[in-house]
């Protein structure tokens, strides 16, 4: 049981309030509403019974996005994370203002997510990210931020970070998703500045925003515990895939014409170069043309709205090299793993996928 939940204006000394083997909940001021309401800041805190590495586990941080919230909430209630040594701080949300107006955006309208590392005397935004990052990022040796795709979008997990930075690669490798993208992020970001500080931080992207979906939770949940496991902290053996592939280049594959979409892919499908992703077509299903794939890739993401006018991505696409898609399509074709192929079927279904006919006048084979 948790007595009450403390207040707290600095996370300094925390560790200092949670007995060895532990777990206490807070709350960190982070500003005020409209009406003078003070903004609470969720946070657990679990402590393990030897001296050891200091993680913080964010979601929430655009306030529509919140898979990583029932993954954090799932990973403090569960009675297998004993830490065995370190301290970790569970912050299911950290926009609180937009997570209760179900908006990715603070009210002054701006990214909390491109304000790092944030100025005590600037914007609403800019002064949240200062409070995040002073209390709970520099308190810290350790990162990961859990996100998911955009409005009407859906990823496919995957982690991203600098992987030129050691510990970034590190975390990204034991984290155990089968794509890895090497990408620094947005300036302005919470995995980039805190990675420029000397805190490496990774990101999960996964799933949509304004829900909770199984398939995500099992891949975010068996991430923090492989990282867990990889540091030290946690008494756990890693669970990772049979192949981990990095990625070095992305590309949104866009809309020519407007009308609407019949899917060919979907989340997580490997691709040729060539392959068909959608028919655009008009609202009485005459073809208008074909999106296909640029090279050979892997879908890690998608418009999940078939209506589409010019210019609006359709697939967000990771290359693959030559190498990695004999093994992933070939004779040498790796076996799935079977988190990733629930997270296929599952995604699948937000999608309404058919087989691409050349011949639209012709019966279907």
């Amino acid at each position: 049981m948790v007595g009450a939940v403390e207040t707290l204006s600095s996370l300094e000394g925390i560790a200092d309030r949670v007995p060895p083997g532990e777990t206490r909940h807070f709350r960190l001021l982070g500003s005020e509403s409209f009406s003078g309401t003070p903004v609470r800041i969720p946070i657990a805190v679990k402590r393990g019974h030897e001296a050891g590495p200091r993680l913080f586990l964010t979601a929430a941080l655009h306030g529509n996005e919140i898979n990583g919230t029932g993954a954090i909430r799932d990973l403090i209630t569960d009675p297998s994370m004993q830490l065995k040594a370190g301290l970790m701080l569970l912050v299911p949300v950290i926009n609180v203002l937009g997570f209760d107006r179900h908006s990715r955006y603070l009210p002054d309208r701006r990214d909390l997510n491109r304000c790092f590392p944030g100025s005590r005397t600037g914007s609403l935004s800019s002064r949240m990210a200062r409070t995040v990052f002073d209390e709970i990022v520099r308190r810290c040796d350790f990162g990961i931020d859990l996100h998911t795709a955009a409005v009407r979008r859906t990823n496919y997990p995957n982690v991203r970070g600098d992987l030129s930075n050691e510990g970034v690669a590190r975390l990204a490798k034991s984290f155990g998703c089968q794509w890895i993208i090497s990408a620094k992020g947005p300036r302005g970001s919470l995995c980039r500045e805190a990675t420029r500080n000397s805190i490496p931080t990774i990101i999960l992207e996964a799933g949509e925003v304004w829900k909770v979906e199984p398939g995500v939770i099992s891949v975010a949940h068996r991430g923090v515990k492989n990282v867990l496991a990889d540091l030290g902290m946690l008494d756990a053996v890693p669970e990772r895939p049979p192949l981990q592939v990095t990625i070095e280049r992305t590309k949104w594959t866009r809309a020519d014409r407007g009308g609407f979409l019949q899917f060919h892919t979907s989340p997580g499908h490997i691709v040729a170069r060539g392959e068909p992703l959608a028919t655009c077509t008009s609202l009485l299903g005459a073809e208008r043309n074909v999106i296909i794939s640029p090279f050979d890739g892997v879908v890690i993401g998608m418009t999940t709205l078939p209506a589409v006018s010019p210019g609006e991505p359709v697939c967000h696409l990771g290359r693959i090299d030559p190498a990695t898609m004999e093994s992933l399509t070939g004779t040498r074709k790796a076996k799935i793993d079977p988190v990733s192929q629930r997270l296929r079927d599952d995604l699948a279904t937000n999608v309404n996928v058919v087989r691409h006919n050349p011949h639209p006048d012709e019966e279907p084979t």
